[in-house]
């Protein structure tokens, strides 16, 4: 019942959009945009932080108008950067912590924009390339690992960037182009061509952005430092052909084919196969 309303209300929203598409095209795309990069779940409160946060030295961090959380589990000179990803937070790494522990690293996390305890209420992967960037300047990590647009990030921050202290990077589950999630936003919203075009127009006014041409692939094929991929078959979230193409446009990286995991890609063998990836020579 819950679901048939839901969908019911999420395509009324589309039919809404697309009306006000032509009487309003300014108020239409506000609000397209808004529903697109306002995250519905992934936030957290400071007095009931989960367990793994709390065991961490944390660190909130002003960029212009933002606040952001940093995270650091002290250890030794090697340091690992942790880019979690979309309606998410810095505590989705648990698991993947406690096996970089054995390494004795550093280990370091952040939450995103409108994520967790960062302030605003929109996200955006060139704003998160800009907290990643005051973290790498400030603890210069040898690794980086994301996980679904938290690795398209990486790809992005890596390719725009170029960080010299960047040696190898993980990215899990993530997809490649943007004009693949406004196409499959605007089918769940059932967006007409002018709402559709409305939208992505947005892109490229407010952060000069052609959808066209904003692609994780694009990003792998500019990354020098050697890469490990993973993406599972039964991805409902994030198609498998997505962690394919970033594949082929990253000469430097393996690539990791998972089955049963779906997009959470939580699993003991992959985390021993990440760990080995980054710590032995």
């Amino acid at each position: 019942m819950q679901k048939a309303l839901t969908y019911i209300i999420t395509k009324l929203f589309g039919l809404y959009i697309n009306i006000l598409g032509y009487i309003s095209p300014k108020k239409a795309t506000k609000l397209a945009y808004r529903f697109f990069s306002e995250p519905r779940s992934g936030r957290l409160v400071k007095e009931q932080l989960p367990d793994v946060l709390q065991q961490a030295h944390a660190e909130m961090v002003t960029h212009g108008d933002f606040i952001f959380p940093m995270y650091t589990w002290e250890g030794n000179d090697n340091k690992v950067l942790l880019v979690h990803g979309w309606e998410s937070n810095a505590s989705r790494w648990e698991e993947l912590i406690t096996h970089l522990k054995r390494s004795g690293s550093t280990i370091i996390a952040l939450d995103a924009p409108a994520h967790g305890l960062s302030s605003g209420i929109e996200f955006n992967i060139p704003r998160y390339a800009e907290f990643i960037d005051v973290v790498v300047k400030k603890f210069r990590p040898n690794y980086m690992v994301g996980h679904s647009v938290g690795g398209a990030t990486i790809l992005y921050y890596q390719s725009h960037y170029t960080n010299d202290a960047i040696e190898k990077m993980v990215v899990l589950g993530a997809p490649c182009d943007l004009n693949t999630l406004l196409t499959n936003y605007a089918g769940m919203l059932n967006l007409n061509s002018n709402a559709f075009l409305l939208l992505k127009n947005h892109f490229f006014e407010r952060f000069r952005i052609k959808a066209d041409e904003f692609s994780g692939s694009l990003f792998a094929s500019k990354i020098k430092v050697k890469g490990l991929l993973a993406h599972d078959l039964n991805d409902t979230v994030v198609s498998y052909s997505e962690g394919k193409k970033i594949a082929e446009a990253w000469p430097a990286a393996e690539f990791i084919t998972t089955k049963g995991l779906g997009h959470s890609m939580h699993d003991e063998k992959l985390y021993n196969r990440i760990y080995s990836f980054l710590f032995d020579k």
